[in-house]
């Protein structure tokens, strides 16, 4: 017996509809290992340029900073390379899939801003008007300047565009539609596509035994981004709430020494201490469902 379609998810239906012509499990691995080249191809063009330019040793210590994102030249480089895994997914639909790249995103581009802008404009404004309880803590250092913040800005903007947007195309996107094409039931496409971006966060060096703390809100931040595309039809909500979450968490109070290279302000936490973490980890899961209810209330889905 097929299972009864969620009445709330009936846009989800044209959503997916462009991906059931080549739906076949199959393509998922070869368009996977095609999406994995070019991100990864990207990245050793750029660790080459950087060698050939600078040195072996500088080049080093150049991607070795990017990983730590902690000042803003190499946080807005870590944010651009993003690129290569937007596009992995915009080939793979091409070539693998025949289909049109602009169906991953939703049936109009108009749709897509349209939802993009309703929910990142409020969950934005949230997450202002929170500010002043966040700078309370003891653990607040500044970052930036406001001068040096506002000229970066020009450039930080359309990188975190770009780095939620991949992430959103990836998962949200391209996989969350091929799953549906291939099955009714919303554990699988929205479960799947969360379970891997929650592994995607999953980092025992850098969060020991927090990480899978860790991993789990990335898993329910997933989730909640599939109920946004599910119930709109479109990338625009679910990119709406991963961009001003990130607007939020790199460029407004970032932690130290951790992806914080443009933020305003620093918090100094001990990412691997329980006792730390803990509450931080809390507050952020209460203002991740805080955020997605004022989306469903914004987009009146």
């Amino acid at each position: 017996m097929s299972p009864r379609p969620v009445p709330a998810y009936a846009p989800h239906d044209a959503f997916a509809a462009p991906a059931r012509r080549r739906r076949e499990l199959w393509r998922l691995f070869p368009a996977g290992a095609l999406i994995g080249a070019i991100y990864l191809g990207l990245l050793f063009l750029l660790g080459t340029y950087l060698t050939q330019t600078y040195g072996p040793l500088i080049a080093a210590a150049l991607l070795h900073r990017m990983a730590l994102g902690d000042s803003p030249g190499v946080m807005l480089l870590l944010l651009w390379t993003f690129l290569g895994m937007a596009a992995g997914p915009i080939v793979a639909v091409r070539l693998i899939h025949g289909r049109a790249a602009g169906t991953l995103f939703g049936p109009s581009p108009r749709r897509v801003l349209a939802d993009f802008r309703t929910v990142a404009l409020p969950v934005i404004a949230m997450h202002v008007l929170l500010l002043p309880l966040v700078l309370g803590s003891a653990d607040i250092r500044p970052g930036l300047s406001l001068a040096a913040f506002l000229g970066y800005l020009p450039f930080a903007l359309p990188g975190l565009l770009i780095q939620t947007g991949a992430e959103e195309i990836l998962f949200r996107g391209y996989l969350q539609q091929q799953l549906a094409a291939r099955f009714a039931r919303p554990l699988v496409w929205m479960g799947l596509p969360s379970a891997l971006f929650a592994l995607g966060h999953y980092l025992p060096a850098d969060y020991g035994a927090n990480a899978w703390a860790v991993a789990l809100w990335a898993g329910v931040f997933g989730l909640l981004a599939a109920d946004l595309t599910a119930r709109t039809g479109s990338l625009g909500a679910a990119l709406g709430l991963h961009f001003a979450n990130n607007v939020s968490a790199v460029l407004l109070v970032g932690i130290a020494g951790e992806l914080d290279g443009l933020a305003l302000w620093s918090r100094t936490i001990d990412l691997a201490d329980p006792g730390m973490i803990g509450p931080a980890l809390a507050v952020d899961f209460a203002v991740m469902l805080i955020s997605w209810l004022i989306a469903r209330i914004a987009l009146r889905v």
